[in-house]
Protein backbone atom coordinates (compact mmCIF):
# COMPACT_ATOMS: atom_id res chain seq x y z
CA UNK A 1 0.00 0.00 0.00
CA UNK A 2 1.26 3.51 -0.80
CA UNK A 3 2.27 5.90 1.97
CA UNK A 4 -0.38 8.32 0.74
CA UNK A 5 -3.41 6.13 0.02
CA UNK A 6 -5.68 3.95 2.10
CA UNK A 7 -6.06 3.83 5.85
CA UNK A 8 -3.13 4.04 8.24
CA UNK A 9 -0.85 6.30 6.20
CA UNK A 10 2.86 6.00 6.85
CA UNK A 11 6.11 7.19 5.30
CA UNK A 12 6.98 4.76 2.56
CA UNK A 13 10.31 2.97 2.64
CA UNK A 14 10.24 1.45 -0.82
CA UNK A 15 13.41 1.67 -2.90
CA UNK A 16 14.85 4.60 -0.92
CA UNK A 17 18.47 3.54 -0.43
CA UNK A 18 20.62 5.16 -3.11
CA UNK A 19 17.69 6.17 -5.32
CA UNK A 20 18.66 9.23 -7.36
CA UNK A 21 16.58 12.39 -6.99
CA UNK A 22 17.46 15.27 -9.32
CA UNK A 23 17.36 18.75 -7.77
CA UNK A 24 16.87 21.66 -10.15
CA UNK A 25 17.69 25.16 -8.92
CA UNK A 26 15.25 27.97 -9.80
CA UNK A 27 16.37 30.61 -7.32
CA UNK A 28 18.39 32.50 -9.91
CA UNK A 29 15.18 33.17 -11.84
CA UNK A 30 12.04 32.38 -9.83
CA UNK A 31 13.67 33.55 -6.62
CA UNK A 32 15.48 36.70 -7.74
CA UNK A 33 12.54 37.96 -9.81
CA UNK A 34 10.58 38.34 -6.57
CA UNK A 35 13.30 40.53 -5.05
CA UNK A 36 13.28 44.32 -5.13
CA UNK A 37 17.06 44.68 -5.21
CA UNK A 38 18.95 44.25 -8.49
CA UNK A 39 21.75 41.74 -7.92
CA UNK A 40 24.76 42.83 -10.00
CA UNK A 41 25.50 40.69 -13.04
CA UNK A 42 28.93 39.61 -11.79
CA UNK A 43 27.37 38.41 -8.53
CA UNK A 44 24.68 36.46 -10.38
CA UNK A 45 27.40 34.78 -12.45
CA UNK A 46 29.45 33.93 -9.35
CA UNK A 47 26.37 32.52 -7.60
CA UNK A 48 25.48 30.43 -10.66
CA UNK A 49 29.00 29.03 -10.73
CA UNK A 50 28.79 28.16 -7.03
CA UNK A 51 25.56 26.29 -7.68
CA UNK A 52 27.00 24.50 -10.72
CA UNK A 53 29.88 23.34 -8.55
CA UNK A 54 27.48 22.03 -5.89
CA UNK A 55 26.22 19.29 -8.22
CA UNK A 56 22.69 20.44 -9.05
CA UNK A 57 21.11 18.76 -12.06
CA UNK A 58 19.75 21.90 -13.69
CA UNK A 59 19.94 25.67 -13.20
CA UNK A 60 17.20 27.98 -14.41
CA UNK A 61 19.67 30.78 -14.94
CA UNK A 62 17.39 33.66 -15.90
CA UNK A 63 14.41 34.76 -17.96
CA UNK A 64 14.23 36.29 -21.44
CA UNK A 65 11.16 38.35 -20.68
CA UNK A 66 10.98 42.06 -21.47
CA UNK A 67 13.55 43.95 -19.37
CA UNK A 68 10.85 46.54 -18.67
CA UNK A 69 8.57 43.87 -17.24
CA UNK A 70 11.21 42.24 -15.00
CA UNK A 71 14.12 44.72 -14.65
CA UNK A 72 15.94 42.61 -12.04
CA UNK A 73 16.56 40.00 -14.80
CA UNK A 74 17.35 42.45 -17.60
CA UNK A 75 20.91 41.08 -17.76
CA UNK A 76 19.92 37.53 -18.79
CA UNK A 77 22.14 37.44 -21.89
CA UNK A 78 25.14 38.79 -19.98
CA UNK A 79 24.69 36.21 -17.22
CA UNK A 80 24.55 33.37 -19.76
CA UNK A 81 27.65 34.76 -21.45
CA UNK A 82 29.59 34.83 -18.18
CA UNK A 83 28.78 31.54 -16.48
CA UNK A 84 31.15 28.57 -16.49
CA UNK A 85 29.14 25.65 -17.81
CA UNK A 86 29.81 22.46 -15.87
CA UNK A 87 29.56 19.12 -17.68
CA UNK A 88 26.24 17.38 -17.10
CA UNK A 89 24.41 20.48 -15.83
CA UNK A 90 21.46 21.76 -17.88
CA UNK A 91 21.32 25.57 -18.17
CA UNK A 92 17.72 26.59 -18.67
CA UNK A 93 15.86 29.88 -19.13
CA UNK A 94 12.24 30.92 -18.95
CA UNK A 95 11.08 32.02 -22.41
CA UNK A 96 7.71 33.79 -22.80
CA UNK A 97 7.46 34.27 -26.58
CA UNK A 98 9.26 34.02 -29.92
CA UNK A 99 11.19 37.24 -29.37
CA UNK A 100 12.46 35.92 -26.04
CA UNK A 101 13.24 32.58 -27.68
CA UNK A 102 15.41 34.27 -30.29
CA UNK A 103 17.39 35.98 -27.52
CA UNK A 104 17.67 32.65 -25.71
CA UNK A 105 19.05 30.93 -28.82
CA UNK A 106 21.67 33.66 -29.20
CA UNK A 107 22.65 33.22 -25.54
CA UNK A 108 23.17 29.48 -25.96
CA UNK A 109 20.57 28.15 -23.54
CA UNK A 110 20.39 24.40 -23.06
CA UNK A 111 16.66 24.32 -22.49
CA UNK A 112 13.71 26.66 -22.97
CA UNK A 113 11.15 26.61 -20.18
CA UNK A 114 7.72 27.78 -21.40
CA UNK A 115 4.87 28.72 -19.06
CA UNK A 116 1.09 28.75 -19.12
CA UNK A 117 -1.61 28.07 -16.53
CA UNK A 118 -4.07 25.24 -16.10
CA UNK A 119 -6.51 27.88 -14.88
CA UNK A 120 -8.14 30.33 -17.29
CA UNK A 121 -8.47 33.02 -14.62
CA UNK A 122 -4.83 32.75 -13.57
CA UNK A 123 -3.63 32.71 -17.17
CA UNK A 124 -5.59 35.89 -17.92
CA UNK A 125 -4.30 37.58 -14.75
CA UNK A 126 -0.70 36.47 -15.06
CA UNK A 127 -0.14 36.41 -18.83
CA UNK A 128 -3.02 38.56 -20.08
CA UNK A 129 -4.03 35.86 -22.53
CA UNK A 130 -6.53 33.03 -22.68
CA UNK A 131 -5.10 29.54 -22.40
CA UNK A 132 -5.80 28.99 -26.11
CA UNK A 133 -3.80 32.10 -26.98
CA UNK A 134 -0.97 31.01 -24.70
CA UNK A 135 -0.85 27.55 -26.25
CA UNK A 136 -0.65 29.02 -29.76
CA UNK A 137 2.30 31.15 -28.67
CA UNK A 138 4.02 28.18 -27.04
CA UNK A 139 3.64 26.22 -30.28
CA UNK A 140 5.56 28.93 -32.16
CA UNK A 141 8.33 28.93 -29.55
CA UNK A 142 8.55 25.12 -29.54
CA UNK A 143 8.88 25.10 -33.33
CA UNK A 144 11.74 27.62 -33.15
CA UNK A 145 13.46 25.57 -30.44
CA UNK A 146 13.20 22.39 -32.55
CA UNK A 147 14.85 24.16 -35.49
CA UNK A 148 17.81 24.96 -33.24
CA UNK A 149 17.95 21.59 -31.50
CA UNK A 150 17.05 23.04 -28.09
CA UNK A 151 15.03 21.02 -25.58
CA UNK A 152 11.63 22.37 -24.49
CA UNK A 153 9.98 22.05 -21.08
CA UNK A 154 6.51 23.40 -20.33
CA UNK A 155 5.67 24.52 -16.80
CA UNK A 156 1.93 24.27 -16.13
CA UNK A 157 1.04 26.79 -13.43
CA UNK A 158 -1.80 26.16 -10.96
CA UNK A 159 -1.74 22.40 -11.59
CA UNK A 160 -2.88 21.84 -8.01
CA UNK A 161 -5.32 24.71 -7.57
CA UNK A 162 -6.10 28.27 -8.60
CA UNK A 163 -6.36 31.16 -6.10
CA UNK A 164 -9.33 32.52 -8.08
CA UNK A 165 -11.15 29.35 -9.20
CA UNK A 166 -10.27 26.89 -6.43
CA UNK A 167 -9.60 23.25 -7.32
CA UNK A 168 -8.39 22.52 -10.85
CA UNK A 169 -9.77 19.18 -12.10
CA UNK A 170 -7.08 16.55 -12.58
CA UNK A 171 -8.48 15.78 -16.02
CA UNK A 172 -7.86 19.38 -17.13
CA UNK A 173 -4.20 19.02 -16.19
CA UNK A 174 -3.94 15.69 -18.02
CA UNK A 175 -5.59 17.15 -21.12
CA UNK A 176 -3.05 19.97 -21.29
CA UNK A 177 -0.18 17.55 -20.75
CA UNK A 178 -1.51 15.48 -23.68
CA UNK A 179 -1.36 18.55 -25.90
CA UNK A 180 2.14 19.46 -24.75
CA UNK A 181 3.37 15.96 -25.58
CA UNK A 182 1.32 15.31 -28.71
CA UNK A 183 1.29 18.73 -30.38
CA UNK A 184 4.39 20.50 -29.06
CA UNK A 185 6.65 17.46 -28.74
CA UNK A 186 8.11 18.64 -25.42
CA UNK A 187 10.77 16.62 -23.64
CA UNK A 188 9.62 17.71 -20.19
CA UNK A 189 6.60 18.89 -18.20
CA UNK A 190 6.66 20.66 -14.85
CA UNK A 191 3.57 20.50 -12.67
CA UNK A 192 3.59 23.74 -10.69
CA UNK A 193 2.01 24.43 -7.32
CA UNK A 194 2.15 28.13 -8.09
CA UNK A 195 0.43 29.49 -4.98
CA UNK A 196 1.06 26.69 -2.49
CA UNK A 197 -2.36 25.00 -2.66
CA UNK A 198 -1.14 21.42 -3.14
CA UNK A 199 -1.46 18.74 -0.47
CA UNK A 200 0.21 15.31 -0.33
CA UNK A 201 -2.62 12.95 -1.36
CA UNK A 202 -3.51 15.22 -4.27
CA UNK A 203 0.15 15.41 -5.32
CA UNK A 204 0.50 11.62 -5.18
CA UNK A 205 -2.59 11.05 -7.32
CA UNK A 206 -1.66 13.55 -10.06
CA UNK A 207 1.99 12.49 -10.18
CA UNK A 208 1.00 8.83 -10.46
CA UNK A 209 -1.50 9.61 -13.23
CA UNK A 210 0.99 11.60 -15.33
CA UNK A 211 3.74 9.00 -14.93
CA UNK A 212 1.41 6.17 -15.86
CA UNK A 213 0.30 7.88 -19.06
CA UNK A 214 3.65 9.31 -20.19
CA UNK A 215 6.42 7.19 -18.61
CA UNK A 216 9.03 8.56 -21.02
CA UNK A 217 8.45 12.25 -20.30
CA UNK A 218 10.83 14.14 -18.00
CA UNK A 219 8.44 15.04 -15.19
CA UNK A 220 9.32 17.76 -12.69
CA UNK A 221 7.38 18.92 -9.63
CA UNK A 222 7.53 22.58 -8.61
CA UNK A 223 6.24 23.33 -5.12
CA UNK A 224 5.87 26.49 -3.07
CA UNK A 225 5.90 26.36 0.71
CA UNK A 226 3.14 28.92 1.20
CA UNK A 227 1.15 26.76 3.62
CA UNK A 228 4.03 24.73 5.03
CA UNK A 229 3.41 21.57 3.00
CA UNK A 230 6.30 21.86 0.54
CA UNK A 231 8.52 19.07 1.86
CA UNK A 232 5.55 16.77 2.51
CA UNK A 233 4.50 17.28 -1.10
CA UNK A 234 8.01 16.42 -2.32
CA UNK A 235 7.90 13.15 -0.38
CA UNK A 236 4.42 12.32 -1.70
CA UNK A 237 5.61 12.87 -5.29
CA UNK A 238 8.68 10.70 -4.72
CA UNK A 239 6.46 7.91 -3.41
CA UNK A 240 4.44 8.20 -6.63
CA UNK A 241 7.61 7.76 -8.70
CA UNK A 242 8.79 11.34 -9.34
CA UNK A 243 12.51 11.99 -9.31
CA UNK A 244 12.88 15.66 -10.39
CA UNK A 245 12.11 18.72 -8.31
CA UNK A 246 12.52 22.45 -8.67
CA UNK A 247 13.76 24.22 -5.57
CA UNK A 248 15.01 27.69 -4.71
CA UNK A 249 18.21 28.51 -2.83
CA UNK A 250 17.37 29.97 0.56
CA UNK A 251 13.67 29.35 -0.06
CA UNK A 252 13.29 32.74 -1.76
CA UNK A 253 10.57 33.49 -4.28
CA UNK A 254 6.87 34.16 -4.14
CA UNK A 255 3.78 34.91 -6.15
CA UNK A 256 1.65 38.07 -6.32
CA UNK A 257 -1.50 35.91 -6.16
CA UNK A 258 -0.54 34.24 -2.86
CA UNK A 259 -0.54 36.77 0.00
CA UNK A 260 1.99 35.81 2.65
CA UNK A 261 3.81 33.37 0.35
CA UNK A 262 7.20 32.31 1.67
CA UNK A 263 8.62 31.26 -1.67
CA UNK A 264 9.57 28.00 -3.33
CA UNK A 265 10.61 24.91 -1.44
CA UNK A 266 14.11 25.56 -0.15
CA UNK A 267 16.90 23.77 -2.01
CA UNK A 268 19.12 23.12 1.00
CA UNK A 269 16.17 21.98 3.14
CA UNK A 270 15.06 19.48 0.48
CA UNK A 271 18.60 18.16 -0.04
CA UNK A 272 19.20 17.90 3.71
CA UNK A 273 16.00 15.93 4.31
CA UNK A 274 16.41 13.58 1.34
CA UNK A 275 20.01 12.76 2.18
CA UNK A 276 19.05 11.93 5.77
CA UNK A 277 16.46 9.53 4.35
CA UNK A 278 19.05 7.77 2.18
CA UNK A 279 18.33 9.29 -1.24
CA UNK A 280 21.16 10.30 -3.56
CA UNK A 281 20.78 13.92 -4.70
CA UNK A 282 24.29 14.29 -6.10
CA UNK A 283 24.49 17.64 -4.30
CA UNK A 284 27.31 18.84 -2.05
CA UNK A 285 25.27 20.27 0.82
CA UNK A 286 28.19 22.15 2.37
CA UNK A 287 28.81 24.05 -0.89
CA UNK A 288 25.09 24.66 -1.27
CA UNK A 289 24.95 26.23 2.19
CA UNK A 290 27.88 28.50 1.33
CA UNK A 291 25.88 29.72 -1.66
CA UNK A 292 22.78 30.27 0.52
CA UNK A 293 24.76 32.38 3.00
CA UNK A 294 26.17 34.38 0.10
CA UNK A 295 22.64 34.86 -1.23
CA UNK A 296 21.60 36.65 1.97
CA UNK A 297 24.28 39.27 1.39
CA UNK A 298 23.21 39.72 -2.24
CA UNK A 299 19.49 40.23 -1.54
CA UNK A 300 20.10 42.24 1.61
CA UNK A 301 17.86 40.34 3.99
CA UNK A 302 17.52 37.06 5.85
CA UNK A 303 16.31 34.15 3.71
CA UNK A 304 13.55 31.74 4.87
CA UNK A 305 15.89 28.71 4.97
CA UNK A 306 15.74 26.92 8.31
CA UNK A 307 19.00 25.14 7.54
CA UNK A 308 20.80 28.49 7.20
CA UNK A 309 19.28 29.55 10.53
CA UNK A 310 19.63 26.34 12.55
CA UNK A 311 22.32 24.38 10.72
CA UNK A 312 22.27 20.74 9.70
CA UNK A 313 20.94 18.07 12.01
CA UNK A 314 24.39 17.05 13.26
CA UNK A 315 25.96 20.50 13.38
CA UNK A 316 26.69 20.19 17.10
CA UNK A 317 27.24 22.95 19.63
CA UNK A 318 29.53 23.16 22.68
CA UNK A 319 28.08 22.20 26.01
CA UNK A 320 27.08 25.12 28.20
CA UNK A 321 29.56 26.04 30.91
CA UNK A 322 28.89 24.39 34.26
Amino acid sequence: MSAWTGAGRRIAGRRIAGRRIHIQEVGLRDGLQAECRFVPTADKIALADMLSGAGLAKLEVSSFVSPKAVPVLADAADVFAGIARAPGVVYSALVPNVRGAERAVAAGVGEMNLVMSASESHNLSNLRMTRAQSFAGLADVAALARRHGIAVNVSLSCSFGCPMEGDVPQQDVLDWCARFVGELGVHGITLCDTTGMAYPTQVHALTEAVRARWPGIELTLHFHNTRGMGLANVLAAIDAGADRFDASLGGIGGCPYAPGATGNVCTEEVVHALELMGYDTGVDLARLLQAAVRLQDLVGHEVPSQIVKAGRRLDLHPRPAA
